[in-house]
C-alpha cells in the first residue's frame, strides 16, 4: 500500500533567514533544520492498514493511487478494475478521508468517497429505473456486509455516445457513473472497519461489471454471506462490445 498522505507544517521558530534577538549570533553557514512532518494520527494509520488486509476476488485488480490533496488533512486512495482477460468490465476509485477535528457534514472524522464507471448493454441503458437501482446496489452492498454508515449521498449518471463519420460503424454506447460518499461507523479507538467497507465496495464494482455474486471466505471481511446478497445485478457479460 502507498504511504498514508497527510499535511505537513513548518515547525521552525520563525527566525529562518533573519537575525535573532540582540546578543544572539546567527551563523550564515549553518543550514536551517528541515521542517518536520506532522505525525500521522494512529486512527488513520490503522484505517489504512485495514484496507491492505482484505482478500478480494481474483477478477479485481487494486492499486494505490495519488489521493486528492485538499478534501481533508489526511487521505488515502485506491483504484480498482474488474478484469476479464484483457477487458476492463468496470473501474473505480475509493478514497479514505480523515479529519481528526471532525467534519460537520460528515458527522464523523472519516469519510469514504467513490467513483465507479462501466459500459452498459443497450437494453439496460433504456431502463428508466436504472439510476434508482444503481443507488440500491451501493446501499445493498454495505448492508449485505453488515456495515453501519451514515450521511450517504451521491449521484448516478448515464451518458450516451453516438458515433459519426469515420466512427459511424461503432454501436452507440452508454456509460454509467456512480459517485457517492458515506461516513463509516467508527469502532474501537475511533477506527472504522475499512477492510469490510473495501470488500463491500468491490462487491458493488463487480455488480456493476455484471459478475455473479460470490461467497467471500476471507476472515474479517464481512459476514461471510454471498457478496451483494439481496441486490439485483446486471446481466453477466464478457466485456465491452466492439463493432
Amino acid at each position: 500500500m502507498a504511504a498514508a498522505q497527510g499535511h505537513s507544517s513548518d515547525h521552525s521558530d520563525g527566525i529562518r533567514g533573519t537575525e535573532k534577538a540582540a546578543g544572539d549570533r546567527v551563523d550564515p553557514t549553518t543550514p536551517a533544520p528541515p521542517p518536520e512532518a506532522d505525525p500521522v494520527p494512529p486512527a488513520f494509520r490503522r484505517a489504512v492498514e485495514g484496507l491492505g488486509a482484505v482478500r478480494l476476488r481474483p477478477e479485481i485488480e487494486v492499486d494505490p493511487t495519488r489521493p486528492p490533496q485538499r478534501l481533508a488533512p489526511y487521505a488515502h486512495a485506491l483504484e480498482a478494475a474488474v478484469v476479464d482477460g484483457e477487458d476492463d468490465l468496470a473501474d473505480g476509485r475509493l478514497v479514505l478521508l480523515h479529519d481528526p477535528a471532525g467534519h460537520d457534514a460528515w458527522k464523523g472524522t472519516f469519510r469514504l468517497v467513490t467513483l465507479i464507471r462501466a459500459e452498459l448493454e443497450p437494453e439496460m441503458a433504456s431502463d428508466p429505473l436504472l439510476p434508482e437501482v444503481c443507488w440500491s446496489w451501493l446501499t445493498g452492498a454495505l448492508e449485505a456486509r453488515g456495515l453501519s454508515y451514515g450521511e450517504a449521498s451521491g449521484t448516478v449518471t448515464m451518458a450516451g455516445s453516438h458515433y459519426f463519420g469515420g466512427l459511424a460503424e461503432r454501436r452507440p454506447a452508454t456509460q454509467i457513473e456512480i459517485r457517492a460518499s458515506w461516513t463509516p461507523k467508527e469502532g474501537q479507538a475511533g477506527v472504522p472497519d475499512t477492510g469490510t467497507h473495501l470488500a463491500a465496495w468491490c462487491d458493488l464494482l463487480c455488480q456493476v461489471a455484471g459478475l455473479p455474486p460470490s461467497v467471500d471466505p476471507a476472515p474479517g471481511a464481512g459476514t461471510g454471506t454471498a457478496s451483494g446478497a439481496g441486490v439485483v445485478s446486471l446481466p453477466q457479460r464478457r466485456g465491452p462490445q466492439h463493432p
